[in-house]
């Protein structure tokens, strides 16, 4: 086997020899600068940079950054001689380390997502790291850099295929890269759009707003100064999300849901279905003017990392209309456990009071949730249990029933004086908080006690950690694939613009 070819023979392999040097440009240009600024300086001001004097610094400097330079080159080899990785006996292995050596491993049936993504420079030499997401893994999350980006999709087309239980596991058989189809593109008009009308710029307008009214009444400009520092905070903010929202891309797989996203560094996150813990829906008060949403959802091993960094690998739609939210739900739950799904649904979106069966917060509490107390609510189908709160800030939370790990009932003093409570379910860290907000005391009680057993149910019928083995592998493809003509009945146009 060549070192372009996917490791699925059991043997180890090492990674693209230009990884380390991908990995460590930032300490190579810093080592440059730092012994070299001596000799750039003098050669500006016409001198010579070998003199007479050897006690003059520069050639200490330029021999001293020469040795530094050779010992991090070095450094750089010996790190992608002993980095190898491997793919046998059900788990993908990467060893590290020529001093201190560390081998981190990910069983196959246990991984949650796996993402490519390509740093600036790494797209440059064709290159990408893989970064494999595992239930229990935590900040120790696997990653494998670099490899040609062709070697990456093929070795995370063969982990998906086996852990989704569309391959058979045999070390000796590479699974092809699983046909696709498109089924989202966000347009960079509606991505800026969503960034003006988003509670950031809200914010800062009435702040702004306030400075000046305050400047005008205290003849001071010192309350226009303290925008300052808020509106540089500010436009990194609407640059991150920017550059990691352009060009977002769905796609349905039989190896999952694809989501492409990035303008200078690019990420593709491949995440299956079947691992999705919680999903929420929300739609700011501004947004409400389009009809626009954005989707949340929690997934294992994502909500460990950095906040700014889970925040966008967490996100499932940046900003869609309400027929691009009804097709990603129907992604993340094929099966909505109601034969109503788009009037169910939409009540959990936009609906008050008992739309669609939702059981709300009694009238007797209304003082309590003088806004919401007409939207919090419940609806439990067959297959998740769906949540519903705000009023302005509008908040539709699904927990697929088998994704309940624990719950408990929550009651403040006020609380039980109007007779109301609150039941938490706990699932995987990540953005969605499950959280049923001032409910009937009984009702409460009552639905503890009925998601308890529709858990237990669930995870019994749940038989493989395979997401994806319960169906023939032959017809995977066109599952997906014919699964979107379903969605709805009112489905509307895709919007381009």
């Amino acid at each position: 086997m060549t070192q372009e070819q996917t490791a699925v023979d059991g043997d180890w392999h090492r990674v693209h020899p230009a990884s380390p040097f991908v990995r460590g440009w930032v300490a190579l240009v810093a080592i440059v600068y730092f012994f070299g600024r001596d000799t750039f300086e003098r050669a500006l001001q016409g001198r010579g940079n070998i003199g007479d004097n050897l006690n003059d610094r520069t050639p200490w400097l330029l021999a001293g950054g020469g040795a530094v330079l050779l010992l991090a080159l070095g450094s750089f080899v010996l790190s992608w001689y002993f980095t190898r990785y491997q793919l046998a006996e059900g788990y993908v292995r990467v060893n590290t380390g020529f001093l201190f050596k560390q081998q981190r491993q990910a069983r196959l049936d246990r991984v949650q997502a796996i993402d490519i993504v390509q740093p600036l420079l790494a797209r440059i030499f064709g290159l990408a790291e893989l970064k494999f997401e595992v239930a229990d893994a935590g900040h120790s999350a696997v990653r494998l850099s670099y490899l040609r980006l062709a070697q990456a999709k093929q070795l995370r087309a063969t982990i998906l295929g086996r852990a989704a239980g569309i391959a058979d596991g045999s070390e000796t058989v590479e699974v092809p890269e699983a046909p696709e189809l498109v089924v989202l593109y966000l347009p960079p008009g509606r991505l800026v759009g969503s960034l003006i009308l988003s509670e950031q710029s809200f914010f800062i307008v009435l702040s702004a707003i306030a400075s000046v009214l305050l400047s005008v009444l205290t003849e001071s400009r010192a309350f226009i100064l303290y925008l300052i520092p808020a509106i540089l905070g500010l436009g990194t903010a609407y640059w991150r999300s920017f550059n990691k929202g352009y060009n977002f891309t769905a796609a349905i797989s039989p190896d999952g849901i694809r989501l492409r996203y990035g303008l200078l560094d690019t990420q593709a996150q491949t995440v299956p279905p079947g691992r999705i813990q919680a999903v929420k829906v929300t739609q700011p008060p501004l947004w409400r003017i389009l009809g626009w949403y954005r989707i949340h959802v929690n997934v294992a091993g994502y909500g460990e990392h950095h906040r700014s960094e889970a925040e966008h690998r967490t996100m499932l739609l940046p900003v869609g209309r309400k027929s691009e939210v009804m097709m990603m739900l129907s992604l993340v739950l094929p099966d909505p456990g109601t034969a109503e799904p788009e009037r169910v649904f939409t009540a959990g979106l936009t609906g008050l009071d008992s739309d669609a069966g939702f059981v709300t917060t009694p009238k007797r509490a209304w003082i309590l949730s003088p806004l919401g107390w007409r939207r919090n609510g419940f609806l439990a189908t067959d297959t998740a249990l769906l949540l519903r709160s705000g009023r302005w800030w509008r908040k539709l939370v699904l927990v697929p029933h088998q994704r309940t790990q624990s719950m408990a009932l929550h009651q403040g003093p006020l609380a039980r004086l109007f007779g109301v409570a609150d039941l938490v379910l706990h699932t995987t860290p990540g953005p969605v908080a499950p959280r049923l907000i001032q409910a009937a005391t009984a009702e409460a009680v009552g639905l503890f006690d009925q998601q308890a057993g529709r858990a237990r149910k669930a995870r019994k019928l749940q038989s493989s950690e395979k997401w994806l083995a319960q169906l023939p592998p032959l017809h995977a493809v066109q599952h997906f694939s014919n699964h979107p003509a379903n969605l709805s009945s009112n489905q509307e146009e895709p919007d381009h613009g």
